[in-house]
């Protein structure tokens, strides 16, 4: 079991299991959300993720014609988690969000079309130029 949280402690979630994938996305979207170059995101199904608190959520469209609703604290303003894909059935968590660092290598790199020069993804074996085909 983990636990990933926000930096003030109000939102708190309980994982079990383990992640489908981690996932390092390098979109203009990520790189807002985040304020860095990159955004990494462990990716889980709903039914292994306990939610406590009462965040906040902001939803927009994707260039795949998909939605994706981040979920951020009230308080401090930590995006935490998200909620992806066309059912929004693919539930992410911010990889710096978690207590103790799992040491997941990122198995997938996405949009390197929007990646800075100077970030390294040659280690990540799936890397695609825009979302995952």
């Amino acid at each position: 079991m983990a636990k990933a949280r926000c930096a003030c402690g109000e939102i708190v979630l309980t994982i079990t299991g383990a992640p489908s994938a981690t996932v390092m996305c390098h979109c203009k979207d990520c790189q807002r959300r985040t304020g860095a170059p990159f955004g990494v995101g462990n990716y889980y199904t709903p039914d292994q993720v306990e939610i406590a608190g009462n965040p906040k959520a902001y939803e927009r469209g994707t260039d795949s014609g998909n939605r994706l609703r981040n979920f951020f604290c009230p308080s401090c303003g930590t995006t935490v988690y998200w909620l992806a894909g066309p059912d929004l059935d693919r539930l992410g968590i911010a990889t710096g969000c978690f207590d103790e660092p799992d040491g997941a290598l990122p198995n997938r790199s996405v949009y390197e079309d929007g990646r800075h020069a100077w970030v390294d993804t040659s280690v990540i074996t799936q890397r695609f130029p825009r979302a995952r085909q």
